[in-house]
């Protein structure tokens, strides 16, 4: 048998651009001999569609849309992930469902069983549960769906979500074939490898075939991967799609040579690289923007987030500018100026010393006698942003935000200022890992100047200043963030691993007191199993100490 895997980079929302996007994987898969072509969750109305639901005519455009493609669905059938409306008076009013489409017709329907509600999912929010997978007959084989999370409710990863699992129900079903629709999003720390796994067992437990056909491409801060996969019966896997590329794949079940993608498995800093340019171009383009603006500090964050652009959109698309203080070194705007010149992007630089020097003096009268701090130091931020925002306005370019996780975690960063911004690119990368991007990114060519790398960190807003005058060094600082932020672990856990107490409750103290920050920040691309923003809801206004 031939299964066609469709991995598709779908839009929310955008119906007829995601219809034609099935219509044609449709197509070239069947004529690439595919028996049966499989689609990834939700495919008719992109993933995650979330507070479009409760729009009144949303669900019913979709339906109609995926009757516009069933209509056009012949002999070799098609499954479809698509938005079900619940047609009981009880319950949530919508099913996650797949349509499994042929002759012209949509010919059966499966449901969900397990709804994820944790991290960055809240589908109890919206949808119904169903109580049993799709299980049916065709072409004289016996075939279950199940819709993503369903194969998840079969590990004990961490502690038991479920009291049930859909594939313990399939494997009593004698199935000759087990499809999953997915709309998995990536982050690091083996990820990958345990959807390898669950896959693997679903087809020993189910002792038949898996297709898993992932969703591909970034929807707001989330970013999906693919690598759609298929194993046989005894769990090898056969088959590999390509990692943060859309991919259309014809797979023989009858073959006994493996199919896998070069990018199926890959080291951590292709995945971050590959990721973050994915992600940055999805969330540029799907805004309906076509050019990103870019503040060069002459610093490794900026260097970092503009080389990931010039990737993402082409460097005719990106300019950067150079927006030096009365303060700001001269390797600064030089290490600014050949980064342009490496990445050949439109480089210009506007002076802020003026601009400072007024706002200064237009505080005076109400400053006077305070003393200088960081207030003035803000001022040069803000500066900054209000210059990149105007520029960001009359050009019509998306302005991307350059702060890094480690900063954003402890406030390290200037609200209206640096934080200015349509996307944060890095917000989620730890500034070790920012790093190492770094000298990944120049593991071919220069791409980021040596010295941008090489030189001590600084936000160069007072004079000889250094990150670490505020800080910890940076290899400690992430290390308490990943502790606290992402494991929850109490300042008392991260005393006893070792870190300096008074350095753990300073980083903690300024991570909780900058949450107000951080809600005004903008989206960020999610890299890490926790990310800041929907999958972190701490409130601003409270009194834990940890």
């Amino acid at each position: 048998m031939k299964i066609g895997l469709a991995q598709i980079n779908t839009t929310v929302g955008d119906l007829a651009g995601n219809q034609a996007l099935i219509l044609e994987a449709y197509q070239s898969l069947a004529a690439q001999g595919a028996e049966l072509v499989v689609f990834p969750e939700l495919a008719v109305c992109g993933y995650p569609p979330r507070d479009l639901l409760f729009k009144r005519r949303f669900v019913p455009d979709q339906l109609e849309s995926l009757q516009q493609i069933a209509a056009q669905v012949g002999s070799i059938p098609a499954v479809i992930g698509f938005v079900d409306p619940n047609p009981s008076k009880s319950g949530r009013d919508f099913y996650n469902a797949a349509a499994f489409c042929q002759n012209g017709e949509i010919q059966q329907i499966g449901r969900k069983t397990l709804l994820p509600t944790y991290d960055v999912f809240d589908e109890d929010r919206y949808f119904e549960p169903a109580k049993l997978p799709l299980v049916f007959e065709w072409d004289g084989k016996k075939v279950g769906v199940t819709i993503c999370e369903d194969i998840w409710g079969n590990t004990d990863i961490s502690r038991a979500r479920y009291p049930h699992a859909p594939v313990e129900y399939l494997k009593q079903q004698n199935l000759d074939l087990h499809l999953n629709l997915s709309a998995s999003p990536w982050h690091w720390g083996g990820k990958g490898e345990q959807r390898e796994g669950l896959v693997s067992s679903a087809s020993k437990t189910c002792n038949c075939p898996t297709i898993y056909v992932n969703a591909i491409g970034g929807n707001d801060e989330l970013i999906f991967d693919g690598r759609s996969m298929v194993s046989n019966s005894s769990g090898q896997i056969i088959a590999g799609l390509a990692a943060f590329s859309a991919d259309l794949a014809v797979v023989d079940l009858d073959s006994a040579s493996e199919a896998i993608a070069p990018s199926f498995r890959q080291n951590l800093m292709a995945n971050i690289e590959d990721a973050l340019v994915l992600g940055l171009r999805d969330y540029v383009h799907k805004s309906g923007f076509k050019k990103a603006l870019i503040g060069l500090s002459g610093g490794i964050d900026s260097a970092v987030v503009a080389a990931l652009a010039a990737k993402a959109l082409g460097p005719e698309n990106v300019t950067g500018v150079s927006l030096p203080s009365a303060i700001s070194s001269d390797h600064s705007k030089s290490d600014a100026q050949d980064l342009a010149k490496f990445l050949g992007i439109p480089f210009h630089t506007i002076a802020i010393a003026d601009i400072v020097s007024a706002a200064e003096g237009t505080l005076s009268p109400l400053t006077a006698g305070y003393g200088r701090d960081v207030t003035e130091e803000n001022i040069q931020a803000r500066a900054r942003g209000l210059l990149l925002m105007a520029l960001s306005n009359k050009l019509g370019t998306l302005l991307l935000t350059t702060g890094n996780k480690s900063e954003l975690a402890v406030g390290y960063c200037t609200l209206y200022g640096d934080m200015c911004g349509g996307l944060a690119v890095i917000s989620d990368l730890p500034k070790t890992k920012v790093f190492e991007l770094a000298r990944y990114m120049n593991r071919e060519k220069p791409t980021i100047p040596v010295n941008t790398i090489e030189k001590p960190p600084s936000a160069e807003l007072r004079p000889d200043q250094k990150d670490e005058d505020s800080l910890p060094p940076y290899d400690i600082l992430d290390g308490i963030l990943e502790g606290y932020v992402e494991r929850g672990l109490s300042s008392k856990d991260l005393i006893e691993q070792g870190y300096d107490s008074a350095v753990v409750k300073d980083m903690i103290r300024k991570v909780d007191l900058n949450e107000y920050k951080r809600k005004q920040a903008a989206p960020g691309l999610k890299l890490t199993p926790l990310a800041f923003g929907v999958g972190r809801r701490i409130p601003i206004v409270q009194r834990y100490v940890s």
